[in-house]
């Protein structure tokens, strides 16, 4: 099993506070949900092959993440100069790509197990939860970050990883020279064949 499909971010000590008091927290979840299905594809593991795999995290992928607003975020300010046909192009192309980089890395099971830090924060109108991925090679710090959707449902809108920066951050980087030498368009071409790459 493989988590560096996620992209980047920070770690930071989780506040203790009870548990009681935060499980009524709407935003926990959709981390919830996607936990549960992580573990659910790699317990199905390396035999129910990639696309098997996807299959049972996509549903997971679109009811977790508002993959709509992730999008627009890591196109950056270009998103309203690009035309509706394109902009649905490219959802559906990120949608693709997140969904098969679940289905890739997390391809087996060694009893690793999530566990959720019980404070949820606020960050301005959006909420982070932390979680941990107790692996057997040591623990990894996953945060999400969520926002409140026009029918107040919490999606996740971003993901960190240990201590790096934000998987937005890194797709923003990736994604505007592509835009600018290629447009809508190349950048589509470049996460369908990112999506597409197998397993290394």
């Amino acid at each position: 099993m493989r988590t560096s499909a996620f992209g980047a971010a920070f770690a930071l000590l989780f506040l203790s506070v009870p548990a009681a008091a935060q499980t009524a927290d709407p935003a926990r979840a959709p981390v919830q949900a996607l936990d549960d299905g992580l573990l659910a594809i790699m317990k199905a593991g390396r035999s129910a092959g990639v696309a098997g795999r996807a299959a049972r995290i996509g549903p997971v992928v679109d009811r977790s993440f508002d993959v709509p607003l992730m999008t627009r975020l890591a196109v950056g300010p270009s998103w309203t100069g690009i035309a509706p046909a394109e902009q649905a192009g490219l959802v559906a192309a990120f949608r693709r790509l997140t969904v098969q980089q679940y289905a890739r890395n997390f391809d087996g099971y060694a009893g690793e197990t999530f566990s959720i830090a019980p404070q949820v924060e606020s960050r301005g109108g959006d909420k982070l939860v932390r979680t941990t991925l107790n692996a057997h090679d040591g623990p990894v710090a996953i945060s999400y970050r969520l926002r409140a959707t026009a029918g107040g449902e919490w999606r996740i809108i971003d993901v960190f990883y240990k201590n790096a920066i934000s998987q937005l951050a890194t797709r923003r980087a990736d994604f505007a020279s592509i835009l600018q030498s290629g447009g809508a368009r190349a950048l589509i071409a470049h996460l369908d064949q990112l999506a597409a790459k197998p397993a290394s």
